[in-house]
């Protein structure tokens, strides 16, 4: 199913060669094809930074030859598409647009022969294309690859349809992905049809919608009697939600600056586009009754909660749906009565935080069942090990685990996370903070700082896995955005679970 990158050559080889632009026949330009990089020279009496294009290969998404229908033209054409970086006229903010080189080969009469020249040159764009991704313990999917994207046409604004049409679907025809759409029509449409669907149709599932779409079909995927083999199906995501935080965490792992709306959306498609596959945490989450349930984003308890599902009644304000909620809560802010405990990750520098005490109890317990077993946790009502670090039993206005970058797209929640490094950021807030210190870390989370912020009221850890017991009668516990059983649950790492399109 996986493709391993080519390998690249000793020396670099360039393709040379004299065109015309498809668009305009009268001019005529210096194609240089070199082992990085596309170079346009425009045969022109204008100086050459004027005339000139360099585009990278790692921006390309594909390269495709081809003959128009009139028989009478003997011509073949090849093109290339590019979604490099550039500023916006109007903005100093950098985000992928669309660039397209078409050109025209007419050497010879026939037009067999100047169809083998185009798809010589369309060939060569994409191997020396695929050699510059940045793959580490990834691997590229299959060329050519059958995509099925799952979309939730009521999520966000509504829009997600629409964007489709406008903007991925294009993109995928740029990069000669075979796909289909499949569209939900109710909550737990994509979990129910994963469960039953012949996978070997698809080489990935492309998400497009907010979170709580993926968290369905993974759930669906690790319900199967293959799950060992289904979960390792490649997923892809792209924002059509309101919070779209796992598609703000793969944008930023690709190392380029923080982009929103359909900027986002095009970042993610062009990643989508390069095919490149890589192993994500999920983390398995065990609730008092018994249900087990992953996860692949966050877990929320108190007021990152409440947010999120009280704030759904400002849906029609897209991603600001979460800055109203906020400050409605701020205004009326709930403390949460509870005891929490958790297993320092390996190597951690988090030892008991200030508040903690050692516990000193019984050896875990290996559960089995669909799914990975949890090998860190024992039983909900049993004691936790010697090796976990026990928080007093105390107030608190939220507890938030996370294990991607973001919980938003302006929220980067977790600066320091990875798609597949075992670790669950532990974070949570004590009461007695004030109103306006609580609303500084956010402002600061936007920018991932609130980490350096003094405020003596938020802990943070490095954990592999950790147990909630709520003492309140009331409140909200979410994971990945979806409310839960109310009570005791405890959570476990998963390093490499599952597989994700990423940059």
């Amino acid at each position: 199913m996986d493709r391993k990158r080519p390998e690249a050559d000793s020396k670099e080889v360039t393709l040379y060669g004299e065109f015309s632009p498809n668009n305009n026949l009268k001019v005529r330009c210096v194609v240089n094809l070199t082992e990085r990089e596309f170079i346009v020279q425009r045969l022109t009496a204008a100086p050459a930074r004027r005339s000139k294009v360099v585009l990278s290969l790692r921006d390309c998404v594909g390269c495709r030859a081809y003959q128009k229908e009139d028989k009478a033209d003997p011509a073949a054409y090849f093109a290339a598409y590019f979604y490099p970086l550039k500023c916006r006229r109007v903005s100093s903010r950098v985000s992928r647009q669309r660039v397209e080189q078409c050109f025209r080969l007419s050497a010879l009469q026939d037009p067999r022969a100047n169809l083998e020249e185009a798809e010589k040159w369309a060939r060569a764009v994409r191997e020396r294309s695929a050699r510059q991704q940045r793959l580490g313990d990834g691997v590229l999917l299959p060329c050519p690859c059958r995509m099925l994207l799952l979309v939730n046409p009521q999520s966000g604004k509504g829009q997600a349809v629409t964007l489709y049409n406008s903007q991925i679907k294009p993109m995928l025809n740029d990069a000669g992905i075979r796909h289909s759409m499949f569209t939900t029509e109710h909550q737990d449409h994509a979990r129910e049809y994963v469960k039953g669907a012949d996978l070997s149709k698809w080489d990935a599932l492309v998400i497009m919608s907010g979170d709580g779409l993926l968290y369905e079909v993974i759930n669906g995927l690790l319900e199967r009697s293959d799950w060992e083999e289904a979960i390792r199906t490649p997923l892809g995501i792209l924002p059509g939600g309101s919070g779209n935080a796992l598609a703000a965490s793969i944008h930023h792992y690709s190392g380029v600056s923080p982009v929103f709306g359909e900027d986002l959306l095009v970042s993610c498609g062009f990643l989508l586009c390069r095919a490149a596959v890589f192993p994500m945490d999920l983390v398995s989450v065990r609730l008092s009754s018994g249900q087990r349930l992953f996860s692949f984003l966050s877990l929320a308890w108190g007021f990152v909660a409440d947010v999120d599902v009280e704030s759904e009644k400002y849906r029609h304000f897209g991603s600001a749906r979460f800055t109203v909620g906020t400050l409605v809560r701020l205004a009326s802010l709930r403390i949460y009565r509870g005891k929490l405990a958790y297993l320092p990750a390996a190597g951690s520098k988090n030892g008991p935080s200030r508040n903690s005490c050692r516990s000193n109890n019984s050896v875990p317990v290996r559960r089995t069942e669909s799914g990975p077993p949890d090998s860190l946790l024992p039983p909900l009502d049993q004691p936790l090990p010697d090796d976990w670090v026990a928080v007093r039993e105390q107030d608190f206005v939220l507890m938030l685990a996370m294990y991607q970058s973001h919980l938003a797209e302006d929220l980067l929640a977790a600066p320091d996370s990875s798609l597949s490094d075992g670790v669950i950021h532990l974070f949570y807030v004590t009461a007695g903070i004030s109103r306006a210190a609580l609303l500084r870390l956010f402002r600061a989370m936007e920018k991932g700082t609130h980490l350096a912020a003094p405020c003596q009221h938020l802990v943070h850890a490095k954990v592999r896995a950790l147990r909630l017991e709520p003492l309140s009668p009331k409140g909200i516990i979410t994971v990945d955005g979806e409310v839960v059983e109310y009570g005791p649950l405890q959570a476990e790492a998963h390093r490499g679970l599952a597989r994700m399109i990423s940059g």
